[in-house]
């Protein structure tokens, strides 16, 4: 090839990069004006738009992101912008492409081009592909209930001075049948302040109150199950229901536990329930794993296995999936009542651990693990909302904990007044002023002479508070 032809083909080159950049360039070198003018009409109206959408419609963008329907138009559309800018980019190279080329240098020439409009269109592409993953996610995981009230787009939180979110950890597995929420917390939030309330009930609570309706007609002394299989226990209330449809008529399966646990979990605590999360804690570990793992401080060793083969010794960790599910769940040296107190440790940590730098990287791998691990009944155009509560939690409120465990409630026999009397007491912040040790102790001793003597945790996971129906500050009681 001679010099001039070197330079014609790399000033063509030249144009047809510079239309991948603006578009429109190739088309005015060549002499068709007009579509040269309109290309770059759309294409500057295109960027307005996107920085317009960005800079002043921020929140109407965040409500979008969480409609279905949207997504669906958006991965319609991602695709077709990537398949128009992919053209206008061929086009311009046949537009302003040298003539008399030779056949290695035609392909060569060819081949540039064709891997500047995977370039251009690769972004797009991957960018459909993400929304899609996450559409699928966000149907499976949200699902609008019955019960689910109708919300104030301007203001979800109009008249709604608290939120409250059960929190479920269910216990499922390969080897095991249904589903036992071994794990049990009302998460209930200030929506002015983001001060939260953790309030825990124990997985072997019993003979617990059902709703009114046929499951309160078929057991009217309280929950006590049917046979060795079900032998009464709070976290059996939900696979009963499963079991057993004619205990919530007219709900399908699926459905059937939380509406009937929901209910009970409301009326034990004295506390409505606005919508419940569920986990599956198997599935927990990759959830973990898909977000890079836990920062924790374990102030003890934890010893896991039926046979105390595991071990996570005392100090600061970076936990994997499986060492996080380990530390929730061990119970080995230990008992329900201390585990329940590290889960809401664990709970705390990934809360603010969850910042989107480390969230965004790692979005699909994210939105795999929960689509097979988490299902709640919040409706996705309440999520805006939610997030930006989640924020107030994390930088303003202050999280306590109360369980209701032995010492301070006997679960063979639990006082359902006293537990909701304490329930409001947490939630209204009447009880936040500490007891003195004297009177926690003669307290203690009333309850006692009314039902058998408990004896404590062998070992806590909380330090002890001078008044045990006091909550218990997550700040100040779990390690950093």
């Amino acid at each position: 090839m001679t010099r001039r032809q070197w330079g014609r083909l790399l000033g063509a080159l030249a144009l047809t990069t510079a239309s991948a950049l603006v578009w429109g360039v190739a088309h005015l070198q060549s002499g068709r004006r007009l579509t040269g003018a309109a290309l770059f009409a759309v294409y500057t109206a295109l960027a307005c738009l996107s920085a317009a959408l960005s800079l002043g419609h921020r929140p109407e963008l965040l409500r979008l992101a969480f409609s279905p329907g949207w997504l669906a138009f958006t991965v319609a559309g991602v695709l077709l912008l990537a398949a128009v800018w992919a053209g206008v980019v061929a086009r311009s190279w046949f537009l302003v492409r040298p003539r008399g080329l030779r056949a290695p240098v035609r392909i060569a020439a060819f081949t540039l081009v064709l891997l500047l409009c995977t370039a251009v269109s690769a972004p797009f592409v991957l960018a459909a592909h993400a929304t899609f993953l996450y559409r699928g996610a966000l149907l499976s995981i949200f699902t609008t209930s019955d019960h689910a009230r109708a919300e104030n787009r301007d203001d979800p939180w109009k008249g709604r001075p608290r939120l409250n979110i059960l929190l479920l950890g269910g216990d499922a597995g390969r080897n095991r049948y249904g589903v036992r929420t071994d794990s049990i917390t009302l998460a209930s939030v200030d929506t002015r302040t983001g001060d939260t309330v953790l309030l825990s009930l124990p997985r072997n609570l019993e003979r617990v109150p059902l709703p009114p309706g046929p499951a309160a007609r078929h057991f009217p002394d309280g929950f006590t199950g049917e046979g060795e299989m079900t032998p009464g226990l709070l976290n059996e209330v939900y696979q009963y229901a499963e079991d057993h449809p004619q205990m919530v008529p007219g709900v399908p399966r699926g459905a059937r536990g939380p509406a009937l646990l929901r209910p009970t979990v409301a009326g034990i605590l004295g506390q409505p329930v606005d919508y419940h999360v569920l986990v599956d804690m198997r599935g927990f570990s990759r959830l973990i794993d898909a977000m890079g793992g836990v920062d924790l401080t374990l102030p003890e060793d934890i010893t896991y296995g039926k046979s105390g083969e595991g071990r996570l010794p005392a100090g600061r960790h970076h936990l994997t999936g499986a060492q996080a599910l380990w530390y929730g769940r061990s119970r080995t040296d230990s008992d329900d009542y201390v585990r329940m107190g590290r889960q809401k440790c664990l709970m705390r940590a990934i809360a603010r651990q969850a910042e989107p730098h480390r969230i965004l990287p790692r979005f699909q791998s994210l939105a795999k693990a929960a689509r097979r691990t988490v299902a709640t009944d919040i409706p996705p155009s309440l999520l805006p909302a939610l997030l930006e509560l989640a924020k107030k939690v994390r930088d303003q409120g202050e999280i306590t904990s109360l369980q209701f465990v032995p010492p301070l409630i006997d679960t063979a026999e639990p006082d359902y007044a006293f537990i909701r009397a304490r329930a409001d007491r947490a939630v209204a912040g009447r009880g936040r002023k500490t007891a003195s040790p004297a009177a926690a102790r003669t307290a203690a001793a009333a309850r006692s002479s009314k039902r058998p003597v408990i004896r404590p945790a062998p070992q806590a996971s909380l330090p002890p508070s001078p008044d045990p129906a006091k909550p218990v500050s997550l700040d100040s009681t779990c390690p950093s």
